[in-house]
């Protein structure tokens, strides 16, 4: 299995995975432009996608899925609900008709080698989802936007080889920061994000010698920074094992080196 981040933060999210040919993206928060570019340096034409896998409808995690799944007839993958919610979302001006392809969650699918399994996450929209994905030789986590770590996102967290998890912010720079009440409030929330901390503990409890890399998302671009989250991390981890995964911090707006899982 190769993984590629395109683009990891509030101003979009693009992630693509590849095994023995079979391509897909998780979520498409950027432009196609942006996405076919990015591809590009990476050596992958998009006509070899087949499907987008999406998490839920917030807009930086869909902003070009219509044009994804209409106009080059990509499959979306999603449950009943959230691909009714990107429909709803006013932003999507260009509609998902054919290339809609609903699945339910806890219930594995296929495209190629990749199985999937879509599990419901914590956060503030109608339904949010995380993929657990499975090749003959390798597994993938990746949850988004986590408000907190439920019991069956943890399942899967804990079989996995591989890891994508959110750590969106510090909490005393989101405390000391300039957002509104309300805004810092919700973010804060159950239903809102993971904070670097949070992350680092649930991590700790769940530690499995297994893990090979784990991979940091969605970073505020005012409340956190990748070394404050490698620290916090770090020293969770220092805890409980010796032998430690490789830690990775996905940038925001650029496209990483492709890793192979």
């Amino acid at each position: 299995m190769r993984f590629c981040s395109l683009a990891s933060g509030s101003s979009g999210n693009c992630y693509y995975i590849e095994d023995s040919g079979y391509g897909i993206l998780i979520d498409a928060g950027i432009s196609p432009k942006n996405i076919k570019k990015r591809l590009k340096e990476i050596d992958v034409d998009i006509k070899r996608l087949y499907g987008v896998l999406i998490t839920h409808n917030h807009y930086d995690h869909i902003a070009s899925i219509g044009s994804l799944g209409e106009d080059y007839n990509l499959p979306v993958y999603s449950t009943q609900r959230i691909l009714t919610g990107i429909n709803e979302n006013p932003k999507i001006t260009q509609k998902l008709y054919q290339s809609r392809r609903p699945i339910n969650a806890g219930e594995a699918f296929q495209i190629g080698s990749l199985t999937i399994t879509a599990f419901k996450v914590e956060h503030d929209t109608p339904e949010c989802v995380g993929y657990f994905i499975e090749t003959p030789n390798s597994s993938l986590f990746i949850a988004t936007d986590l408000g907190q770590m439920n019991e069956t996102a943890a399942s899967f967290l804990v079989k996995a080889k591989n890891i994508v998890i959110e750590a969106n912010y510090d909490e005393e720079m989101l405390l000391r920061g300039n957002y509104p009440l309300f805004l810092k409030q919700r973010i804060l929330s159950n239903s809102g994000h993971m904070a670097n901390h949070i992350t680092a503990k649930c991590l700790q409890q769940h530690f499995q010698s297994h893990w090979e890399h784990i991979f940091f998302c969605h970073l505020s671009k005012e409340n956190n920074c990748p070394e404050a989250v490698l620290a916090c991390i770090k020293k969770a981890l220092d805890v409980v094992s010796n032998a430690q995964p490789s830690l990775h911090v996905l940038p925001r707006t650029a496209a990483i080196e492709p890793i192979d899982l």
